[in-house]
């Protein structure tokens, strides 16, 4: 019995997927926005995948494919320049030390956003993800030497942002997505699930990440079904990443840390988007989360 390319891929894409979000969560400063690229990533990665015969590095293969996917999702929303090769970069004075991995890694999603997109990556692969340096040039299409002072840079730059005090205001929405966000929430809190679905565009597009994906109202209005039997999750009106969020907390574990969190998008008084990270709770490290005081 033959081992078939696409499952050796899907099996891939199973053990790397965590690892992959972590990167292009970072990347974006966002976890919604770092798994639609995660998604977009693998489909390209399908598609290429008939065509590029034997992958050496399949890892490696498909962590570039997710960095030329990332960078190509800035340029299309024009967040900035992208410092991809920085010529002027120069060896700095940066020794290694052991706490850097665990300073990177304890750095908020929106914090990798203050760093040029060469500095993010490098210092993402290498102290977050624990890539060789030969791997992030590798991923990232840079000289090692550069890469080395993009790494570099990119830490002594964390370590001053690591420095800076604590903002201490609180994550606003407009007010009448607000009022709406509410009024979802309330839905589930209170099992009515009609009022929730009233409230779906009639284009809305459900990611329950990793598993399936819906759109339309009739469809998505499906998607209810489960979480009116279950019976272990409370809710909470929320913000994850600046966006409008429903915050899940299982009762049994915590009601103090959310278990996982439902991002969604508001036209109007309409649900336009889902993504619901139920299967995909990886996507909580790293998030700026916060439940809305009302």
């Amino acid at each position: 019995m033959t081992d078939d390319p696409r499952d050796r891929f899907e099996r891939l894409v199973g053990e790397l997927r965590p690892k992959l979000h972590r990167y292009c969560a970072r990347m974006t400063g966002s976890a919604v926005d770092g798994e639609d690229i995660v998604q977009d990533a693998v489909m390209k990665a399908l598609a290429a995948l008939p065509a590029v015969g034997v992958i050496d590095n399949p890892e490696g293969w498909l962590f570039r494919i997710a960095h030329n996917t990332a960078l190509d999702f800035h340029r299309r929303r024009a967040r900035g320049p992208m410092m991809q090769h920085d010529g002027a970069l120069d060896m700095i004075a940066a020794p290694d030390r052991p706490d850097q991995d665990h300073e990177a890694a304890t750095m908020s999603l929106r914090t990798f956003m203050r760093l040029p997109a060469l500095q993010r990556s490098a210092v993402i692969l290498k102290d977050v993800l624990g890539h060789s340096l030969e791997e992030v040039a590798s991923i990232t299409g840079a000289s090692e030497a550069a890469a080395k002072s993009a790494l570099q840079r990119g830490r002594v730059r964390l370590r001053e942002f690591a420095k800076e005090p604590a903002g201490a205001s609180l994550p606003i929405l407009p007010e009448r997505m607000r009022a709406r966000l509410i009024t979802y929430v309330e839905g589930f809190k209170l099992g009515d699930f009609d009022t929730v679905r009233a409230m779906l565009a009639d284009d809305v597009k459900l990611d329950l990440v990793t598993k399936l994906r819906k759109q339309g109202k009739n469809e998505v209005g499906e998607y209810y079904a489960a979480y009116a039997a279950a019976k272990q999750w409370a809710y909470a009106a929320g913000v994850v990443d600046g966006q409008a969020a429903m915050l899940v907390y299982n009762r049994e574990i915590s009601l103090k840390t959310p278990a996982y969190f439902v991002a969604l998008d508001f036209d109007g008084d309409r649900v336009v988007s889902i993504h619901d990270f139920l299967y995909a709770r990886y996507a909580m490290d790293g998030v700026n989360l916060s439940p809305l005081n009302f």
